[in-house]
């Protein structure tokens, strides 16, 4: 079987905002049309971006750049829904920008904190106020000169390293980071295709990135958006699991290698993987990945592991529950402020439907079981919970049914009957 995916989520939400701050018009294609990039979209327009509603048939959309200094301050708070990204790096953007805004979102994102993003720009002359909790949105940002930044950022995140770089684009100054571990490079990559120079190297046991050069202008983008590698990876553990009828190709999807954690741990849990590069665009590498039904071993996953498959250890759990022995996750403690504590309700519903599972502080402990698995379990709005369990669900001999299915629109549209097609017998 060959399927596709949506177009990838996080250069989506990138090639949005650096087609903004470009000059000139921008010709993206593939883009992933599901609510957080949607929401991303709607801040920019507030922002004085002309652009069009994203097509759901990935066909091209063109944005209009405003420049790096080009945006307006928008009339009302700008409403991120649920996107984390999406308002991530817009604060970076906002804060090199001479006006004020209002950011804020839905009940799961105003829940998830912000001081990890506002510490580093505040240190760069950024000001933040928050409306009604500290360190949560609704948040003000009041933008203006900044100043170069030499930053040491205490646990990996691409989201704070994006932040940081964008506010240096936006405020043209150079800056310097390192992280414990490399997250992924989209931001980097697709910075140096305009026009930046940003240089990434390992140092000292950090990785360290700096942008070194700011142009007065970033050249537009020509972009193929990859599809998703983190949706791809549910696709190819429902096929590990024997719930799609045999062999399954993924075409089109995203192999940037500070993505691929994933499949590095299925590898080491025995699972018959196949990867096929094919192409490059605008600097990510394309591919076909293939898997082929698998008993899969429990393995460790460890600190490293996380932090190059951050949103992938929902599918991974599912993974371990239908494998043998026991799978040990730890250092993921950062899952507990996702969308919802991802700890927590991997838990919670692996228990409910029949899984033994072990959770502490930063991670779980789950034990792999051959027997049918049966029960309710709850997104608790959180589209990678939900998409884990709808793909346990899928596999002959369960029955799991998804309390908040719909949430999966957030990253893949259509994602439930396209699970019933794979799943048909």
């Amino acid at each position: 079987m060959i399927v596709t995916v949506p177009g990838d989520k996080s250069i989506t939400q990138r090639a949005l905002i650096l087609a903004t701050l470009a000059e000139g018009k921008s010709r993206l294609r593939g883009l992933l049309s599901g609510s957080d990039p949607a929401s991303t979209a709607g801040a920019l327009r507030a922002l004085g971006v002309a652009l069009a509603e994203l097509p759901s048939d990935g066909r091209e959309v063109v944005v209009q750049g405003t420049g790096l200094g080009g945006l307006c301050p928008p009339a009302g708070p700008l409403d991120l829904g649920n996107s984390g990204t999406g308002t991530r790096l817009l604060l970076g953007v906002l804060a090199g920008q001479p006006f004020k805004a209002v950011l804020t979102g839905d009940e799961s994102l105003r829940s998830r904190p912000m001081g990890r993003v506002t510490r580093p720009l505040s240190d760069m002359g950024a000001k933040f106020c928050s409306v009604e909790v500290e360190d949560r949105l609704p948040l003000e940002v009041d933008g203006g000169p900044l100043r170069p930044i030499d930053y040491a950022l205490p646990v990996a995140s691409a989201q704070v390293k994006s932040a940081i770089l964008l506010a240096g684009v936006s405020g043209h100054v150079p800056v310097r980071l390192s992280e414990p571990g490399r997250s992924r490079d989209h931001t980097e990559r697709m910075l140096s295709a305009l026009g930046a120079v940003v240089d990434s190297h390992a140092e000292s046991e950090r990785w360290c990135v700096e942008l070194k050069n700011v142009p007065e202008r970033l050249r537009p983008l020509d972009l193929d958006v990859p599809g998703d590698l983190s949706s791809a990876a549910f696709v190819l553990v429902l096929a590990l699991l024997g719930g799609a009828r045999g062999e399954l190709t993924v075409r089109g999807v995203g192999i940037n290698p500070t993505r691929t954690g994933v499949l590095s741990v299925l590898v080491r849990m025995g699972a018959h993987l196949l990867v096929e590069p094919d192409s490059d665009q605008g600097g990510e590498p394309v591919g076909s990945i293939t898997a082929a039904p698998t008993d899969l071993c429990a393995t460790t996953i460890g600190a490293d592991d996380v932090i190059a498959a951050i949103d992938e250890i929902p599918i991974l759990a599912v993974a371990a529950a239908r494998a043998q022995g026991t799978t040990r996750i730890t250092g993921a403690g950062e899952l507990r402020v996702k969308e919802t504590d991802r700890l927590r309700a991997l838990a919670q519903n692996l228990r409910a439907v029949g899984v033994r599972v072990e959770e502490f502080e930063d991670g779980l402990e789950v034990e792999g079981t051959d027997q049918p698995l049966t029960g309710d379990v709850d997104s608790v709005g959180d589209h990678r919970i939900a998409m884990a369990f709808g793909v346990l669900g899928g596999v002959a001999g369960n029955d799991i049914r998804v309390r908040g299915a719909d949430v999966v629109d957030v990253s893949f549209p259509g994602f439930w009957e396209r699970l019933a097609a794979w799943t048909a017998r």
